[in-house]
């Protein structure tokens, strides 16, 4: 959503090019995409323009969803309950991920109700910020969560020794996985393997 106003001034053809690389071997989703209020980088209008666009990718391509929302879950909830109907299912569940979610108990059942996945990051090791959503997490189902990076940001707050680079890596998710499976209140283990079958469920990965 950063970028919808460059998008859409620099070029008319970037749908087509969004269209070609959709059909590379090795692209599993549509995005990172959707609505960003909190710094409004590009206006609300073009934001909007830009995220439902790319929906109707994913609805052509049956690919899954890969969501952006900050500052922006009412507008944002409107257009994916005009959308979700049309995406791709897996199972019981749409083939959508809200990614980096850091919302509340509301914002996570009306995701969930609509069959998202979740993204948890290292957000949730953040004490400075972190306390609805290690509230909601409470209310995650196994089956529907994704543990992830959001590399290079989002270092866990908590690691110890503090690493010398402020850059997220995918060595930390081990981190992440023990801190948010003890706000879930589960096993870490059982967490990290849920989280693996749900992200080959979701962007239909092989062993």
């Amino acid at each position: 959503p950063h970028d919808a106003s460059a998008v859409l001034n620099s070029s008319s053809v970037w749908i087509d090019e969004l269209k070609t690389l959709l059909s590379r071997p090795g692209v599993v989703a549509v995005g990172e995409c959707g609505l960003d209020f909190d710094r409004d980088y590009s206006p609300r209008d073009e934001q909007k323009q830009v995220f439902e666009a790319q929906i109707e990718l994913a609805v052509n391509t049956q690919k899954p969803l890969f969501l952006h929302e900050r500052g922006a879950h009412q507008s944002f909830l409107g257009i994916m309950e005009q959308h979700v109907d049309f995406l791709a299912s897996r199972g019981d569940c749409k083939a959508a991920v809200v990614h980096c979610f850091t919302g509340g108990k509301d914002e996570l059942q009306a995701y969930l109700e609509l069959g998202f996945f979740i993204g948890i990051t290292g957000w949730i090791c953040d004490e400075r910020r972190a306390e609805s959503l290690r509230e909601a997490v409470r209310d995650l189902p196994l089956d529907r969560v994704l543990v992830e990076t959001d590399a290079p940001y989002l270092l866990p707050r908590d690691l110890r020794p503090r690493p010398k680079s402020r850059d997220n890596e995918p060595r930390y998710l081990p981190h992440i996985v023990s801190s948010l499976a003890r706000y879930m209140e589960v096993d870490p283990i059982d967490l990290a393997t849920q989280s693996t079958q749900n992200a080959r469920r979701l962007f239909s990965l092989d062993d």
